[in-house]
C-alpha cells in the first residue's frame, strides 16, 4: 500500500510540471501576440525598425515597374458604324431582297430587279453617267475598271480614266455572267456604289413593288462604340488614343478613338431647370472602333462602359492595393520582407490607382517583396 501511495504521489508530482509547462507555452503565445500587435502598430505609424515574421507567413507580392494609367469611366453604346440608305433607279419590279443582318461584299447582289442581280461595287465616287465608247475620260471610268478587274474581268486592262476596247470587252464579259444583254455599256443603276462592304439594317421595300426609291438601309459591317462625353471631360479624349471597353457579362476589350464631333449637344432640361443647365450638361459624341470585333459577339445596341486614360505615368512603381497599410495620421506604408525574412514598414506616397494596383513612391525598388495581408 505504501508503494502504491508513493507511486501515486510521484505521478501527481510528474503531472504538475506538465501543467506548468502548458501554462508557460500559453503565456509565451500571449507575449508574442502582444509583440505582433505592437509591431503592427509601428508599421502603421511608418516606423523603421525591423521585425521578424513571428511564425505567421503572409502572402507576398513583388513591387513592379510599369506604366500606370488613371481612367475616366463614361457610359456608351455598342452599335454598327454608319447608317445610310440604298436606293434603286432601274425601272422594273423587285424580285429578290436580302435578309436583315446580311453582309454583302463586292460583286454580290444587293437586290434583284426583273429577276436580274444588282450587285455591289466599291467606289468612293458614285457612278453618275453611262459609261460607253467615245465618252470623255473620268474617275468613274477608272473606278469601274478597278471593280471589274477585282471581279476577274479584263485583268489585262490599264487602270486609267479612259474608256478603251479592253474595258468594253470586260463589261461584255461581266454582262454575260449577269445574264443581261451584252452591250459594252455600263448604266447608272447597274450596280450599287458604296465605299466598301455593307450590312443590311432594315428592308422597308416590298417584293413585287416598283424598283424605285429606298430599298434598304445599311451600315458598315464593323462595330463601333458611341460615347456622349460631357464637354467638361472632353480633354480625356484624343483621336487615335486607346480606350478600355467593359462589355455586358463582365468581358472587356479595347478600342481606339476614330473621331470626335466638334458640335456639342445640350443636355436634357425641364421647366423647373435653371437657365444654363443644358450648357452645363452638354456632351460631344465620341466614336470608337473595336480592336477585336469578335470580342463583342452578336451584341448590337448594348450598353458599355468606356475607360478613357486621363493620366499616364511611365515606369512607375506599383504594388497591390491590398498591400497598403493605413495610419491614423492619414499616411500609408507597406511591409517589406527582406532576404533574411525580416519585415520592416516603408512609408509610401500614393499615385494612380489602376485595376488592383496602385502607384507608390518611397524607399522601394522594383523586385522588393511586400506583404499582402488582405489577399
Amino acid at each position: 500500500m505504501l508503494d502504491a501511495r508513493e507511486a501515486l504521489s510521484e505521478e501527481a508530482l510528474d503531472e504538475r510540471p506538465r501543467r506548468s509547462r502548458k501554462g508557460l507555452v500559453l503565456t509565451a503565445g500571449a507575449i508574442l501576440l502582444a509583440v505582433g500587435i505592437a509591431g503592427g502598430f509601428l508599421a502603421l505609424r511608418g516606423g523603421s525598425g525591423k521585425k521578424p515574421r513571428l511564425g505567421v507567413t503572409l502572402p507576398v507580392a513583388s513591387v513592379i515597374q510599369t506604366d500606370m494609367s488613371a481612367q475616366t469611366q463614361v457610359d456608351g453604346t455598342l452599335s454598327y458604324s454608319g447608317t445610310y440608305t440604298v436606293s434603286a433607279i432601274q425601272h422594273g419590279y423587285l424580285t429578290w431582297l436580302p435578309a436583315v443582318g446580311a453582309e454583302i461584299k463586292r460583286g454580290q447582289p444587293v437586290f434583284d430587279v426583273n429577276n436580274h442581280h444588282v450587285p455591289l461595287f466599291y467606289t468612293p465616287t458614285p457612278f453618275w453617267r453611262t459609261i460607253h465608247s467615245g465618252m470623255s475620260d473620268g474617275i468613274d471610268v477608272e473606278e469601274l475598271k478597278r471593280n471589274l478587274i477585282d471581279l476577274g474581268y479584263g485583268t489585262y486592262m490599264t487602270v486609267d480614266e479612259h474608256y478603251d476596247s479592253g474595258l468594253k470587252d470586260a463589261i461584255k464579259g461581266w454582262q454575260y455572267d449577269q445574264k443581261v444583254t451584252k452591250t459594252g455599256k455600263f448604266n447608272v443603276g447597274d450596280a450599287v456604289a458604296e465605299t466598301g462592304p455593307i450590312r443590311v439594317a432594315t428592308v422597308p421595300a416590298v417584293l413585287g413593288n416598283p424598283s424605285q426609291g429606298t430599298i434598304l438601309t445599311a451600315t458598315d459591317p464593323g462595330r463601333q462604340v458611341v460615347v456622349n462625353l460631357p464637354v467638361s471631360q472632353e480633354e480625356v479624349a484624343t483621336v487615335g488614343a486607346q480606350v478600355k471597353i467593359a462589355l455586358p457579362g463582365g468581358k472587356t476589350t479595347t478600342g481606339h478613338i476614330t473621331s470626335i464631333r466638334s458640335l456639342a449637344t445640350a443636355g436634357a432640361t425641364n421647366s423647373q431647370s435653371q437657365t444654363g443647365t443644358g450648357t452645363q450638361t452638354a456632351t460631344v459624341p465620341v466614336y470608337i472602333s473595336l480592336d477585336h470585333s469578335g470580342a463583342v459577339g452578336t451584341l448590337d445596341g448594348a450598353p458599355v462602359t468606356v475607360g478613357f486614360a486621363s493620366a499616364v505615368h511611365k515606369n512607375a512603381l506599383a504594388v497591390p492595393v491590398a498591400a497598403l497599410l493605413a495610419s491614423p495620421d492619414g499616411t500609408y506604408s507597406v511591409d517589406v520582407v527582406d532576404a533574411a525574412g525580416h519585415v520592416h514598414p516603408v512609408t509610401v506616397t500614393l499615385g494612380i490607382f489602376a485595376n488592383d494596383e496602385v502607384e507608390v513612391t518611397g524607399n522601394l525598388v522594383a523586385g522588393d517583396k511586400v506583404e499582402v495581408p488582405a489577399s
